[in-house]
C-alpha cells in the first residue's frame, strides 16, 4: 500500500503530465478498468485505454494549473484551473484509489463568473 506522500507525488506527476500533454505518463495512474465520469455532460468512460484515447482526441489547446491537492487513504481531491484555448474552467477532480491506482475519477467543471456586487464589501479578490 502506498502512503499518502506517495499518492500525492503520483498526483503531482499526473497533473504535470496532463499539463505537458504527456498522455502516456498522465494515464499511468489509472487501473486498466478505471472509470471516468463527467456528471455535467452525463458521460462515463470505461477503461484506461478509452480514457487516454478520449483525451488524445481533444482538439483544444489545454493547460492545467493545480490549486491544491487534498486527501488521504483512498480518496483524493484536486482543485484545478483547466484552460482550454485560453478560456479558464474551474475543475474539481475526485479520485478513488485502490492501492496505487485510480479506479474511479469524477470531474466537475465550473465556468468563471463576475463577482456579485451585493457582497463586494466583504470580498477579497483572488488571482
Amino acid at each position: 500500500m502506498p502512503d499518502d506522500d506517495d499518492v500525492r507525488v503520483a498526483l503531482q506527476r499526473h497533473w504535470a503530465a496532463s499539463d505537458a500533454n504527456d498522455f502516456v505518463t498522465e494515464h499511468e495512474i489509472y487501473r486498466a478498468d478505471a472509470i471516468l465520469e463527467y456528471p455535467q455532460s452525463g458521460e462515463r468512460i470505461r477503461g484506461r485505454h478509452n480514457i487516454q484515447a478520449s483525451r488524445e482526441a481533444q482538439p483544444n489547446a489545454k493547460r492545467f494549473t493545480v490549486r491544491r491537492i487534498l486527501g488521504g487513504g483512498d480518496l483524493w481531491i484536486s482543485e484545478l484551473v483547466l484552460t482550454y484555448d485560453e478560456q479558464p474552467f474551474y475543475v474539481v477532480s475526485i479520485m478513488e484509489f485502490e492501492g496505487a491506482e485510480v479506479v474511479r475519477e469524477t470531474q466537475y467543471f465550473g465556468d468563471p463568473f463576475a463577482p456579485g456586487p451585493s457582497r463586494a464589501q466583504w470580498v477579497e479578490r483572488m488571482d
